[in-house]
């Protein structure tokens, strides 16, 4: 089949790699380059026998960062009142944390040569029929798939054309996060990451390679923000977090601010009945997101793509068949990812101070 995979992020690239074995594969990205920033991220469980099925886990492992085996939790003057350990939060030894860079990285250098990556360039329309997809691009010239996968996030515009608006399957969790450079490198010496609170707020920093990450979170309904404009995004950020100068919480939020690359978006998860219409078919957080709360989107990412994959081989011809057979290996997955999302956002973002001070005694009674 002639196949287009919309958005080339994690689940873009594991979605082109594992269905270019059998197919024509095309990448849309509407980016100009592929994304790279944002803290590093985790494989669990089936994802890496997934990666190990796709020759990759070898790097992968090669390239896994070793986090402080600790976050720490700071009160204003700096002072370490709390600490998480990474094992806390962990499923197990076997999981595999990496930098985002890198994993995109080597999801792109694994792509066959036959599989073309189109970069600056969208979706506008697609208008399906028994035998195929038409679609139109914003610049590129207008063409014909046997099939759409939809794999360009939570904001999927290749879903809201096919199924409709956002409102009807995202669902906000009361928070936005955001990511972003700091300047300079990170000390090998002190591989301390380290947050601080202060009611229904979270600002820090955290380290890998020689890097510095930015990090703040809020409790927010989602108003104040339009994530279809990047200057919302930071006038919000600035509007959270304004007023606070203890600690490095100036420093940060500059920083955040400064950062021509800055993620800032909602903390929310995509909820659906099907993943699939027609001959569209919706893959990682256009189809499910868990939030990043839960650290399990990227193994949703790869086992969605692998499962995907492995379906369509499985019954050729049948779209419908194999759509029901993706979703029902896919759902367990993704309905336990969601379901542990829920505790991240009051052990990071506790709303009150009593509700800190709570917080960082239970962490130092499991501690010891």
């Amino acid at each position: 089949m002639r196949i287009l995979v919309t958005g080339a992020g994690l689940a873009g690239l594991s979605a082109g790699l594992t269905l270019s074995a059998d197919h024509d594969v095309t990448i849309v990205e509407r980016a100009d380059r592929l994304r790279t920033g944002g803290s590093p991220i985790d494989l669990r469980g089936d994802a890496l026998a997934v990666a190990d099925r796709l020759g990759i886990l070898g790097a992968v492992r090669d390239a896994r960062v070793t986090m402080t085996e600790t976050v720490t939790f700071v009160d204003a003057a700096g002072q370490v009142r709390a600490t998480l350990s990474q094992d806390a939060v962990g499923d197990s030894p076997d999981d595999v944390e990496i930098a985002r860079e890198d994993l995109i990285r080597i999801l792109r250098d694994a792509l066959p040569a036959h599989v073309r990556l189109v970069l600056g360039d969208h979706v506008t329309a697609l208008a399906q029929d028994a035998d195929g997809v038409d679609v139109t691009f914003a610049h590129g010239a207008a063409a014909r798939f046997d099939l759409v996968v939809g794999a360009d996030g939570i904001h999927s515009r290749t879903r809201r054309l096919v199924f409709g608006p956002e409102e009807d399957v995202v669902r906000p969790l009361g928070y936005h996060v955001a990511f972003g450079a700091m300047p300079g490198r990170a000390d090998p010496t002190t591989r301390v990451n380290s947050f601080y609170n202060f009611p229904g707020h979270l600002i820090g920093v955290a380290q890998y390679h020689d890097k510095v990450v930015a990090v703040a979170s809020y409790r927010s309904d989602g108003a104040e923000h339009d994530h279809r404009d990047p200057g919302s995004g930071r006038r919000a950020l600035a509007r959270a977090f304004a007023g606070h100068d203890e600690w490095r919480v100036p420093e940060i939020l500059a920083a955040l601010l400064d950062d021509q690359d800055l993620y800032f978006d909602i903390v929310a998860q995509v909820h659906m009945d099907a993943w699939h219409r027609g001959r569209v078919v919706l893959v990682g957080d256009a189809a499910s997101c868990a939030s990043g709360l839960s650290g399990r989107g990227t193994s949703l990412a790869l086992t969605g793509a692998d499962f995907l994959a492995g379906a369509l081989a499985a019954h050729p011809g049948d779209l419908p068949a194999a759509f029901a057979a993706y979703e029902r290996r896919q759902r367990p997955y993704v309905t336990h990812a969601q379901a542990t999302a829920a505790p991240g956002g009051a052990l990071l973002m506790p709303p009150t101070a009593e509700a800190i001070r709570e917080r960082d005694e239970q962490l130092n009674a499991l501690a010891g």
